[in-house]
């Protein structure tokens, strides 16, 4: 079986070094608020009772959220004369 999206938010949280603080700011920076015992869920063993599955579009705005964070934000496109 391949990675779920709760794996991939794990190993980079792992690789990153980052604390569920950290995590919650980077999705802020994509306008989504989650608390930390929900981000908590996503980190818990598949078996047990409080366990959630990340959505695509939850991982997808952390995803973006990061790129924020380490790049900036996207700057607007020069419009085309």
């Amino acid at each position: 079986m391949g990675l779920t999206n709760n794996d991939i938010l794990k190993k980079l949280r792992v690789a990153l070094k980052m604390r569920d603080d950290e995590i919650i700011h980077v999705l802020s920076l994509v306008d989504f608020e989650i608390s930390k015992s929900e981000l908590g869920a996503f980190f818990r063993s598949e078996d047990h009772p409080k366990y959630m599955d990340l959505q695509d579009q939850i991982l997808r705005k952390f995803l973006n959220g990061l790129i924020i964070l380490k790049r900036g934000p996207r700057e607007e496109r020069a419009k085309k004369s």
